[in-house]
């Protein structure tokens, strides 16, 4: 595969992964001082990257579209710079209590929407 196609299917992923990202970040949840929304989609990436991977093993999905779903769009749409600093800030304001449990719950969340991800498929 060229160079410029696969180039072209992980910008066209990233935009659209991007998108779902800010549109979920958009969403208004009451007033708390835990980052819900970076949390969901994060968890939503990894349950989506978990069934792209095990549809691609299934079907022999073309290259330029895997490109396209988990290195574009799921890398676009999961945020781990946005929740390093969230957890930081966290941190930073002596809240230990959220910040464990944000880390916590981002990390085995993740994992677990892998996991049940690739049993969807």
């Amino acid at each position: 595969m060229k160079l410029f196609i696969k180039c072209l299917a992980v910008g066209i992923g990233g935009f659209l992964g991007s998108l779902l990202r800010y549109l979920l970040s958009e969403i208004p949840i009451k007033q708390i001082n835990y980052p819900v929304n970076t949390l969901i989609t994060n968890i939503i990436g990894a349950v989506i990257i978990g069934m792209v991977i095990s549809y691609a093993d299934k079907t022999g999905m073309r290259p330029e579209k895997l490109l396209l779903l988990k290195t574009g769009f799921c890398g676009g749409l999961t945020t781990f710079s946005t929740f390093s600093y969230e957890a930081f800030s966290l941190i930073e304001k002596g809240e230990f209590l959220s910040a464990g449990s944000y880390i916590f719950l981002s990390i085995a969340c993740s994992i677990a929407g892998v996991y049940l991800g690739l049993r969807m498929v």
